[in-house]
């Protein structure tokens, strides 16, 4: 049994955030879908700082071993940390992407994703390579938010958009959103046409809930993950003067409805590799 964990080592304080805001609700539907077995190879595609991989790999334990996948150097470096004050030593990460996983054929008995895979250059070819990686009967567990994530959020947008007079901006908006979050139905053919048999569609939702606007674009997350991609559709001229209306129009409704709050739907999808 490993000694109880010290609270006065610096280096716990700053492993501690390892259930992300934003990761965690994905990724506890995830490890519910997970099949638990011992002496397994699993695979982490996109593991970041490292969640759920190192949950998963304690919960697995040490006749188990787990690997990571992910092109975020930065994140991987503060897995290591993590992994070291931990003492969790049933893990190998590898800096890459999902697009060539540098794997044998059938060499994993689960492959997992939080929220990873819609994140990836070519969905197609990670999920080709998924079905490569992982033998024969093998479990691949997804998880991914749903197109209407944040529709609260991106009403405001388009009607904003639509005031300016930014038609061709709001075209560019759907694309943007078409392209981080794919229709389910499209998602389940994709993996279907990789080689994936259906067992299990889980949908579930939650919400992120701001004061209003204004705290919604200072907030950490947001300016981490989205806040470019928004801008992104705009031409660099328009920006202030966009995002100015925007953000006053978001704060006009949040103090009409008393906050904002905005809904995150997603999906945790259980698959199995077909044996053909």
């Amino acid at each position: 049994m490993k000694e109880a964990v010290d609270l006065n080592n610096p280096e716990v304080v700053s492993v501690f955030d390892e259930l992300p805001l934003w990761s965690a609700p994905f990724g506890l539907k995830l490890l519910d879908k997970v099949n638990l077995r011992a002496n397994m190879r699993a695979l982490d595609i996109g593991c970041g700082a490292g969640f759920p991989m190192i949950e998963l790999a304690q919960r697995l334990g040490e006749s188990s071993k787990v690997y990571g996948i992910d092109p975020w150097a930065e994140a991987l470096d503060r897995l290591f940390v993590k992994t070291k004050v931990m003492s969790v030593s049933n893990v190998e990460v590898v800096k890459g992407v999902a697009e060539q996983l540098p794997f044998e054929n059938g060499f994993f008995d689960l492959v997992v994703s939080n929220n990873g895979i819609n994140n990836v250059q070519d969905q197609r070819a990670v999920l080709a390579e998924c079905f490569r990686v992982c033998r024969p009967g093998g479990q691949l567990v997804l998880t991914m938010n749903l197109p209407d994530t944040m529709k609260e959020f991106y009403e405001v947008y388009e009607q904003t958009l639509r005031d300016l007079g930014k038609l061709s901006e709001i075209s560019r908006l759907h694309d943007h959103i078409f392209t981080k979050r794919k229709p389910l139905p499209l998602t389940i053919e994709m993996l279907e046409k990789a080689g994936f048999r259906i067992e299990d569609v889980a949908e579930d939702s939650f919400r992120l809930r701001y004061l209003d606007g204004t705290t919604l674009f200072n907030h950490f997350f947001i300016r981490l993950g989205f806040l470019d991609g928004w801008k992104s559709v705009l031409a660099d001229a328009d920006v202030k003067r966009t995002f100015t209306l925007l953000q006053k129009n978001l704060n006009t409704i949040a103090a009409q409805a008393g906050e904002l709050s905005l809904t995150i739907p997603y999906v945790c999808i259980d698959c199995r590799r077909n044996h053909e």
